[in-house]
């Protein structure tokens, strides 16, 4: 990759040691001729990214999320530092960071590109997702009845705590935990996964890429809430559509030069090898 002459620092400074960590590789960065700017605001202002090479986030995956609109809007790949829990999307441990900062800032490092959901509400209403597009009640105790059709096929009704429409990025958070199956980051795909529905034989439904979902409420005076990446709501009323596709823009993600997605899975997971049986 080219060499990372201007760079974005967002620090989550309620992490603990993000704060020292972020002074420490800005300074790595300054003394390798690096233009460097940082803030502990996220989600980052509009324009924050304008201009630079890359996007240096310390924090958790959260953090990230928060920078993620303007990272796609500007195209500027985040180097994500990981000092939350599972950091499935801040790739890098802290000691990576230092260890391996220099050769960063001097491209050693590979850019994925993550796709997004495309969120529609209504006219001149929609976001873009990189985990997920959550849709439930607007009252939390309540169940929510569900229509959806997928290019203008009627896939079923669901009465459920809620539809978890997710990107393969997204498919080991809220997803996962649901569960919704892992899928590989490269699959282009969307997954729906129910909340606790009420037929067991609801499971989820893989999608592929280029499919154009609407979701109808069937709730009679109700609304429901629509959150893009647990962060970013929107209430709809009954009768009115959301619609929810496989966007054009795409996110670009710094990993290392040699990135597994199961080597961490694996190790975020804590997957184990086989079992053996000891023996006496």
């Amino acid at each position: 990759m080219p060499p990372i002459r201007t760079l974005a620092f967002v620090i989550n400074a309620e992490k603990e040691g993000a704060s020292e960590l972020g002074r420490t590789l800005a300074g790595i960065a300054e003394r390798a001729g690096v233009a460097v700017k940082q803030t502990s605001t996220f989600p980052v202002a509009s324009g924050y990214l304008k201009g630079q090479d890359a996007c240096c986030v310390i924090g958790g995956d959260g953090t990230l999320l928060g920078v993620a609109r303007e990272a796609v809007a500007e195209q500027v790949p985040i180097i994500g530092v990981n000092r939350g829990s599972l950091g499935f999307l801040t790739t890098f441990s802290a000691d990576e960071a230092r260890a391996h900062f220099t050769g960063i800032l001097g491209g050693s490092y590979q850019v994925a590109h993550r796709s997004l959901l495309d969120c529609s509400t209504g006219p001149g209403s929609h976001d873009l997702a990189l985990n997920d597009v959550l849709i439930k009640d607007e009252v939390n105790s309540r169940l929510v009845r569900l229509e959806v059709v997928a290019d203008d096929e009627l896939v079923t009704d669901y009465t459920c705590d809620g539809l978890i429409f997710s990107t393969p990025t997204g498919s080991t958070a809220y997803n996962l935990s649901a569960g919704g199956p892992i899928i590989h980051p490269a699959a282009e795909v969307i997954a729906m996964t129910p909340i606790c529905p009420h037929t067991l034989s609801n499971r989820s439904i893989i999608f592929r890429h280029n499919v154009k979902l609407r979701v109808y409420n069937l709730g009679e005076n109700s609304r429901i809430l629509v959150a893009m990446d647990g962060q970013r709501n929107l209430v709809v009323c009954a009768g009115a559509p959301v619609e929810i596709s496989v966007s054009a823009l795409k996110l670009p993600l710094a990993q290392h030069i040699d990135y597994s997605h199961f080597s961490v899975v694996r190790t975020k997971l804590k997957w184990s090898g086989g079992f053996v049986e000891k023996r006496a």
